[in-house]
């Protein structure tokens, strides 16, 4: 549970550390200040520690030269004993005063048991053997010091300055301990420590404030740019003050100011373009109506006519207007789709009863071509709340498309159903389609091939109306294909008029198409 928290909260931080520049910025100065702090505050600490400890040597040095001319005044002729260094010793440390700042140890380099010590409390083992060593080796008057660790009898060690120098017969050495210029360092450690995180602080809010005044109306900028493109097309920025921020408000406000005018240009040029699509489509069912009455009287006289080319003509002219009429039918349905004028009358159907009857019309076409309908239909119903009329119509444009499509190979039409959605894909084996081209199989007017003949009757608009009338349900009409293998159009419908449909029972690329090649699918987006 803990690492899932952290790797949430890890996943979390990470996403706002993406999403936010004033976040980056804070963090960046932070992180550099504290570096910039924390190199400045070693730099520092070092300073002072080298500064004070040449100090404390020199007076140390000065207080070695005093202490040996006063030993080889009190020392020079007079017998020699422990007892005697130690009065010695005891008039040196006396000098340091009552605060007892060093200690005092007196050593005859020609008696090895003659040493004195100031104090019964240090022991002689703080003067490092080392130190002795390079004195012993020195000519008389040698000045020696070194830093150490001070033992004492009843005490806990602590660290130390040790300065030694040789007159012709004794060493002197001077113990300063360093406690209270380590309790200095460690007061000026922590000091620095305060100050540099109080600064480091300091300079990330300085930073967040700075930020702050830029990040402020880039994300307002970037707010108006959402509410515009949602289509809140009045959507503009206050402009405050003649910087470059200004500048950029202005700037948005001229962008947001042409958008809105282009926008409403071309709004009213579509619906001049639908207004004249709807009324030509209305004023040519006046005369189409007087023209399909004597082209049926031509038509069912055509027998009569000397010339056959004229009964010809007159089979031509019928099967022209009853293409000119199911064209006028599909300008008048995609003008209601355009106009937001097609309404949804549903009702709860099996989707296998209206494939059935679909396929059922379509037969004997398919039978022409040479083609055979495979029906893939589940032992359960299938219901959904859907228009029928509708439906039918993009059941039958699919398979009429499959069988002139299909190059006389076999149609599968599968119907699938889960809890939230119905689906219905006709697969045919022909010519396939191209990438790129599942799209835009659905444009008005397009066609794969401009030079293929419409041997149906088509009119160009059938899959473009079906796609208007998939959507009015809230599904999807959706296309793949491959060049030579074929193609697949699925169509799927929430099973509860005006639920959100969010997947589809049935795959758009068929169960092992494609091979090794690569598939192509083209998929609404949302799904």
């Amino acid at each position: 549970m803990l690492r899932r928290a952290a790797r949430r909260a890890a996943r979390s931080g990470y996403s706002h550390w993406r999403r936010s520049i004033q976040l980056r910025v804070v963090t960046t100065t932070l992180v550099l200040s504290a570096i910039v702090v924390a190199i400045l505050g070693v730099f520092l600490t070092q300073q002072m520690s080298t500064a004070l400890m040449e100090g404390k040597t020199k007076a140390a040095l000065l207080q070695l030269e005093e202490g040996l001319a006063q030993v080889q005044r009190d020392l020079n002729g007079q017998s020699d004993s422990d007892q005697r260094l130690k009065e010695v010793a005891d008039r040196l440390k006396t000098r340091s005063g009552p605060s007892g700042l060093y200690e005092v140890y007196i050593r005859d380099t020609t008696e090895e048991s003659y040493d004195g010590l100031a104090t019964t409390d240090l022991r002689s083992e703080s003067v490092p053997g080392r130190m002795r060593e390079e004195l012993r080796r020195e000519p008389p008057g040698a000045r020696l010091y070194t830093y150490g660790t001070l033992t004492y009898k009843w005490r806990q060690p602590a660290p130390g300055l040790i300065v030694g120098g040789t007159t012709t017969r004794y060493e002197l050495y001077y113990l300063f301990p360093l406690t209270q210029e380590q309790h200095t360092l460690t007061l000026i450690s922590r000091s620095l420590v305060g100050v540099g995180v109080v600064l480091v602080l300091l300079l990330a809010a300085i930073a967040s404030l700075v930020t702050r005044q830029v990040v402020i109306p880039v994300r307002l900028a970037a707010q108006g740019a959402q509410r515009l493109a949602a289509g809140r097309l009045e959507e503009r920025m206050r402009v405050r003050g003649e910087d470059d921020l200004a500048k950029l408000a202005r700037s948005f406000n001229e962008m947001a100011a042409n958008l809105q005018e282009k926008i409403q240009e071309l709004e009213d040029l579509s619906q001049v373009q639908r207004q004249f699509v709807s009324d030509v489509s209305h004023e040519l069912r006046t005369p189409l109506t007087t023209i399909r009455i004597a082209a049926d009287m031509l038509y069912e006289h055509r027998d009569t006519f000397d010339d056959p080319a004229v009964g010809r003509s007159a089979e031509l002219l019928q099967s022209q207007l009853e293409r000119f009429e199911s064209l006028l039918a599909d300008l008048l349905e995609i003008s209601r789709h355009d106009a937001g004028a097609a309404t949804l009358d549903a009702e709860s159907l099996d989707m296998r009863d209206l494939v059935l009857r679909c396929v059922g019309d379509i037969q004997d076409l398919a039978e022409r071509k040479g083609s055979k309908i495979v029906l893939q239909l589940p032992g359960e119903p299938c219901t959904a709340e859907v228009d029928r009329r509708r439906v039918e119509r993009i059941l039958r444009n699919l398979l009429v498309n499959a069988v002139e499509h299909g190059e006389g190979e076999d149609i599968v039409v599968s119907v699938a159903a889960d809890r939230d959605a119905v689906a219905v894909a006709v697969r045919d084996h022909g010519v396939g389609l191209k990438p790129g081209e599942g799209q835009m199989v659905f444009d008005r007017f397009w066609r794969a091939d401009p030079a293929r003949a419409r041997t149906t009757g088509g009119t160009g608009l059938g899959l473009a109306i079906s796609k208007e009338d998939a959507q009015l349900h809230g599904g999807w009409l959706q296309a793949w294909g491959e060049p030579g293998a074929g193609s697949q159009f699925r169509l799927s419908l929430p099973r509860v008029a005006g639920d959100e449909l969010r997947g589809s029972p049935l795959p758009l690329v068929p169960p092992g198409a494609g091979g090794p090649r690569q598939l192509y699918a083209e998929l609404e987006a949302g799904e």
